[in-house]
């Protein structure tokens, strides 16, 4: 072999083959081949290895050099030859490619691997720099003795270049690590791995606390679902996510935190870490929220001042175009506030506009706005009253007394018990191309109107408005003297066989004013639903009907007639309803049958198992019910088996074109064959002609109730006709 030492040509250093016996080389030996021409099995070991070794003697002599030496010797031409040539003084060539054998650095490899050459250290390691094989390359040399009693030392090189970089780079980032924002480190579970001490100090959690456990330790119960489902999507796509989010301290205290979160990835893009950076916003939160404040709130009652008022009262009209609704503004003005202001002091009219401005956010719903314009003005913004403009009216003038109303209530203002009065002007708008400086002004006139009428009052900028809400008050106030002066009556209007013959009739409220005149039921019966005064009606209703059955008990003709009445979804869920029909029923003791009660289908959409529990409980006193109006609301046929009723009633507007419409045709079949099904009567409203009931008795429906028949009638006219028909229940007919 041409680098075997123990060849003839290595001339005076063949003598040092005796240090390398076959199969037993000591470590650093030189290669030694076997008799059947193996390489002796300890430097083929060290051929192995990617560190360059080389086996010197007691004088620094180069006796051998392993595989990666030899590598490195034909890369590096005659500079790499030079430093470990066999044969040539070690120091004296590798000085000369350190650092041309000057300086502390060549010193001290000659003294350290003399001095382990000699015996007097066990080991000696330095690390250089140098530019080959390639610029800014690092490597560590390190002697030791050959040891068992043998002169000479092992050096080896290895190259640390990579180590080095890693070395520092991990110097570089443990240092930016620990910068003034919190930093965090989770695997790709979310399992925190670490955090660095501005975590610590902005969240109060040591490494220690949160290591194994998942950001979540942070969560504020602020943020649902769809804001972490965001995140993540985020993060899959993006590999990062970043922005506010509110964040709960081990102390407990929620606050605003600025994240930024960015995912590691490895060669096949999947994610095997995520590193979040996170920082306190509050205080800037804070600023930015005074700053927000000062330009868009009054800093004396912190609502909304003119500028966001006028910013959402252009927000509401542009949705106007899709919603297609009507909107309410409010103008409010105090009543004779400058006086209370110039009397008591303006310590006291803060305080007097700071509870007003409390009052009317207790009036309005959560989305609605409260602004406060300057001085004692304030404004209402009500988006969505209504579609229908007069529905929108009313509601809009409810929240007005409601407002009113809480206005009037005294105040306690410091030791000053004091009461104040508002003048409120609305209007109403719905059309998106007004301005809405336009709007604000048409308020602030009628605000102006309701001054004029006394104070205290509200006015609508829409004069015909105005009417229409000055006519439903009043019409309001007629119908409460009615019930006092007992304006009302009952008209019935007779229910038939299909012989003709009266099976009985249903009870209809008429309002015949004390002019003779009479006010449509279509008129006052939705007034009466808004306002409540159904209730005082409905009992009115229920007491003349039971009392007029109880007279027809001594009448053979009129003894068996069942005498029908509406009752209205605000009636029927009273607390005390079914106690008032119990009560009834025995005052005029009544049989069982002859009372019928008739609830529309909107009685069934909502709290249905209340609604069935109650009909049970009248049904146990012998209250037959008939469902109004079947076929024009939503019943559900599931609850429809589950109530106790007695008959369906088919609507007028199914009857009316009976004759020609094939549609309506068969619908009544399906009614009455549905009916059938379920053991129920069906009859037929708005019966007209005698084309319509023959069509309804071919379809299965055997009982009617229209003109063809009788019209609403008062009492004696009403049994006139039965006389003249005759009774279903009465033989002789």
């Amino acid at each position: 072999m041409a680098d075997n030492p123990c060849d003839p040509d290595f001339g005076p250093y063949a003598h040092n083959c005796d240090l390398l016996q076959a199969g037993g080389a000591l470590p650093g030996g030189a290669p030694h081949d076997q008799p059947d021409g193996r390489p002796g099995f300890a430097w083929a070991v060290l051929d192995a290895l990617d560190e360059r070794v080389a086996v010197l003697d007691s004088s620094g002599m180069v006796v051998a050099i392993n595989a990666a030496w030899r590598r490195h010797v034909a890369a590096d031409g005659a500079a790499g030859a030079a430093c470990a040539a066999v044969g040539s003084d070690f120091l004296v060539q590798f000085l000369a490619e350190l650092d041309g054998g000057a300086g502390a650095g060549a010193q001290g490899v000659h003294d350290g691997v003399r001095d382990v050459l000699a015996g007097r250290r066990d080991s000696y390691s330095l690390a250089y720099r140098c530019d080959l094989p390639r610029p800014d390359s690092w490597f560590r040399l390190h002697a030791v003795p050959v040891g068992q009693g043998w002169p000479g030392a092992i050096v080896t090189v290895a190259d640390i270049t990579d180590a080095r970089r890693n070395e520092e780079a991990l110097r570089i980032a443990t240092i930016a690590f620990e910068t003034t924002e919190g930093m965090l480190v989770t695997n790709a579970d979310g399992v925190i791995l670490r955090v660095n001490q501005a975590f610590t100090a902005i969240t109060g959690y040591a490494q220690d606390e949160v290591t194994g456990k998942t950001p979540a330790v942070l969560s504020s119960g602020r943020h649902g679902p769809e804001f972490y489902k965001t995140m993540w999507q985020s993060l899959r796509v993006r590999g990062r996510w970043d922005g506010e989010i509110w964040n709960r301290r081990k102390n407990g205290e929620v606050y605003p935190e600025r994240l930024t979160v960015t995912a590691v990835r490895d060669a096949d893009q999947l994610a095997t870490h995520y590193v979040a950076s996170l920082s306190d916003i509050t205080l800037s939160k804070a600023a930015t929220d005074e700053i927000k404040n000062l330009a868009f709130y009054d800093p004396l009652t912190r609502l909304p001042n003119r500028r966001l008022l006028l910013e959402r009262l252009k927000q509401a009209l542009h949705v106007l175009s899709r919603s297609h609704s009507i909107n309410a503004l409010m103008f409010i003005d105090l009543d004779n506030f400058k006086t209370l202001n110039d009397t008591l002091g303006h310590n006291v009219g803060d305080m007097l506009l700071q509870q007003v401005a409390e009052r009317l956010q207790a009036c309005l719903r959560e989305g609605d706005t409260v602004a406060r314009l300057g001085g004692d003005e304030f404004v209402v913004l009500i988006e969505g009253l209504d579609i229908d403009p007069m529905g929108a009216a009313t509601k809009a003038e409810m929240v007005a007394h409601k407002i009113l109303a809480s206005l009037n209530l005294p105040y306690q203002l410091a030791h000053h018990n004091c009461r104040s009065t508002p003048s409120i002007g609305i209007t109403l708008f719905a059309d998106q191309r007004q301005m809405p400086d336009e709007v604000l002004v048409q308020a602030d006139i009628a605000m102006y109107q309701a001054k004029k009428a006394g104070r205290n009052a509200m006015r609508f900028f829409d004069q015909q408005m105005q009417d229409n809400i000055t006519a439903r008050a009043q019409l309001e106030e007629q119908m409460c003297l009615a019930l006092e002066q007992d304006q009302f009556r009952l008209y019935y209007q007779v229910q038939v066989d299909r012989q003709g013959r009266a099976l009985g009739a249903e009870a209809l409220i008429r309002w015949e004013q004390a002019d003779g005149g009479f006010v449509s039921p279509a008129q006052f019966i939705p007034l009466a639903e808004e306002t409540g005064l159904i209730l005082p009606i409905g009992d009115w209703v229920l007491e003349q009907a039971c009392a007029q059955l109880h007279a027809w008990r001594r009448d053979p003709a009129m003894c068996e007639l069942v005498l029908a009445i509406n009752v209205s979804a605000r009636q029927f869920r009273q607390h005390q309803f079914v106690e008032h029909v119990r009560h009834a029923l025995q005052r005029y003791h009544l049989p069982p049958g002859v009372l019928k009660l008739e609830l529309t289908e909107s009685i069934l959409v909502d709290n249905i198992e209340e609604t069935i529990a109650t009909m049970k409980e009248l049904k146990a006193l012998g209250i037959k019910f008939s469902l109004d109006d079947f076929g024009t609301g939503y019943s559900s046929l599931q609850y429809l088996k589950r109530l106790p009723l007695d008959q369906l009633k088919i609507d007028q507007s199914f009857v009316r074109d009976l004759a020609t419409d094939g549609s309506d045709q068969a619908i009544v079949s399906t009614i009455t064959g549905m009916a059938t099904s379920l053991n129920l009567d069906v009859i037929a409203e708005g019966v007209e002609t005698q084309v319509q009931r023959q069509r309804l008795e071919a379809a299965g429906c055997l009982h009617y109730q229209g003109y063809l028949f009788g019209r609403p009638l008062p009492l004696a006219e009403f049994e006139q006709l039965v006389r003249r028909c005759g009774s279903a229940a009465d033989p002789s007919t």
